[in-house]
């Protein structure tokens, strides 16, 4: 007997993988392959999974890693995906459409004309999510509108996590981290609105056996094993929503907030407390289901590193392909005092439209991207108050994971500005680590998912408010000023 191990099949919109985790949260082998949507056959204007087409990557990549995985035993194989998306199914398990991509436009206009199902203040009052056109409800909408003889046919609508569970065991489940990115679900009770269901026409029904993070579904089964090149009868266990799995695995308890930067900064915090009421709604707070019962995570979202690099394939074109693209708009920008020479990023530039401010013959290429810094860590405070107000907690420190927690400046900006200690959790791949911190408790190596996170040796770079942090007040207010305008 070897020492053993978690497979994490970890399906992203970039990327599919398979890890190998070990027992103290390490990362033993990883195989990956790209992923992107395709056209649907219907309408090439619209954008599905091609689940067929992902399972033999995770085929291939698990084939990978299993041959380099000299001296371990598999004790366990779980999935995690993206949020929202799934598809419908017969009860004799034929899937009767494909996956429409959280990248459709088609369910755009669905959201837009919710009311003539629910009002969409009462949407938000019972399942605490904001209005995204991607959203579950939406899809299940429009195939009762587009593809009715699909809807009626329909048995079981599985999220794209528990496809894989049921190619992996036979057993339809849905996993409840999923469940809370749909916006059919009450956030108090963790439990699907029927109230929802019935304005659109459905049942909670369709979703089979609602199960929490941790759960063992079943056992890897049949031609599936194979495929994979794995022996019969690995135990197969529940994970789900990535987002979620990225706040355990970043070791978070209790109202210490988490920052997830990337093309998207996603901010969000474990706690007790959910008030999703009109004023909430107005600000752009979300509510999802935490991996355990009991807690919600409300969060904030907003463009960011989608919005540097626009700055640099317009403002450093002639260097934009060097590898050290990076380091020269950091250097740059370090040489800009505080302030950016007065220019201002408009924080409408978040939603996609907006406004460089306070230009002049003399600004630097630097003072406009640490100008767009300084700008997303003001919202980052701003949205660190209204999650602090929310959850009636006052944040100590700010844990960071992400891309964007590579760029040491940005990462002193955010203590400078937010005042609190920044700490950047060196463990690259939080998600799969949460993900196989469940399948560990889930097969009972350890007895709890927090006792296998105990034993995982946590690294940080830690970042402290600087002596100056005083000079960023003044800037601060004239930000949430602008975000509250």
């Amino acid at each position: 007997m070897g020492a053993k191990t978690v497979l994490v099949l970890d399906c992203g919109a970039t990327n599919i993988r398979t890890i190998a985790v070990d027992l103290q949260g390490r990362i033993v082998e990883v195989a990956s392959l790209p992923n992107n949507t395709q056209p649907d056959p219907s309408n090439p204007d619209y954008r599905i999974w091609d689940v067929d087409e992902i399972w033999k990557k995770f085929s291939q990549t698990t084939g990978e890693v299993i041959s380099r995985l000299e001296g371990y035993d598999i004790a366990a194989v779980t999935v995690t995906t993206f949020g929202v998306d799934g598809a419908p199914f017969s009860a004799s398990g034929e899937m009767l459409y494909p996956v429409i991509s959280w990248q459709c436009p088609r369910t755009t206009p669905v959201m837009e004309n919710i009311g003539k199902y629910i009002p969409l203040d009462e949407l938000y009052r019972i399942t605490g999510l904001q209005p995204y056109g991607f959203n579950t409800i939406n899809k299940l909408i429009w195939l009762r509108e587009n593809e009715p003889a699909v809807a009626e046919r329909m048995e079981a609508f599985l999220f794209i996590p528990s496809i894989f569970l049921y190619y992996l065991t036979g057993e339809m489940v849905t996993d409840m981290t999923m469940a809370g990115t749909s916006m059919l679900t009450d956030l108090q009770r963790r439990a699907f609105s029927e109230e929802i269901l019935s304005r659109i026409g459905f049942s909670a029904d369709i979703f089979p056996s609602p199960c929490e993070p941790g759960t063992m579904v079943g056992s890897v089964k049949g031609e599936r094993a194979r495929q994979l090149g794995l022996p019969e009868g690995i135990p197969v266990v529940a994970a789900g929503h990535d987002t979620q799995f990225a706040i355990f695995g970043s070791g978070a308890g209790e109202h210490e907030p988490v920052l997830s930067s990337g093309t998207w900064e996603i901010l969000m915090v474990r706690s007790r407390q959910a008030r999703p009421d009109e004023e909430l709604f107005r600000k752009g707070v979300t509510h999802e289901l935490d991996v355990l019962p009991g807690l919600i995570n409300p969060g904030i979202q907003w463009i960011a590193s989608g919005m540097l690099e626009w700055i640099k394939r317009n403002f450093y074109a002639p260097e934009a392909v060097r590898p050290d693209i990076y380091d020269i708009m950091i250097g740059e920008a370090r040489q800009v005092a505080a302030g950016a020479q007065g220019v201002r990023v408009d924080p409408s530039f978040y939603g996609g439209t907006g406004a460089i401010k306070g230009l002049t013959m003399e600004t630097s290429r630097g003072a406009v991207y640490r100008a767009a810094l300084e700008s997303l860590v003001c919202k980052t405070r701003h949205s660190l108050s209204i999650l602090e107000e929310a959850g009636d907690f006052k944040a100590e420190k700010l844990l960071l994971v992400g891309g964007g927690a590579k760029n040491a400046l940005w990462n002193q900006l955010r203590a400078d500005i937010l005042g609190i200690p920044v700490k950047v959790v060196k463990q690259k791949e939080t998600t799969v680590l949460g993900a196989a911190l469940f399948a560990m408790a889930g097969v009972g190596i350890y007895p709890s998912p927090e006792a296998a996170r105990d034993h995982v040796k946590y690294e940080t770079e830690d970042y402290q408010p600087g002596r100056n942090r005083h000079k960023y007040e003044a800037l601060y207010e004239e930000y949430r000023q602008m975000f509250e305008g």
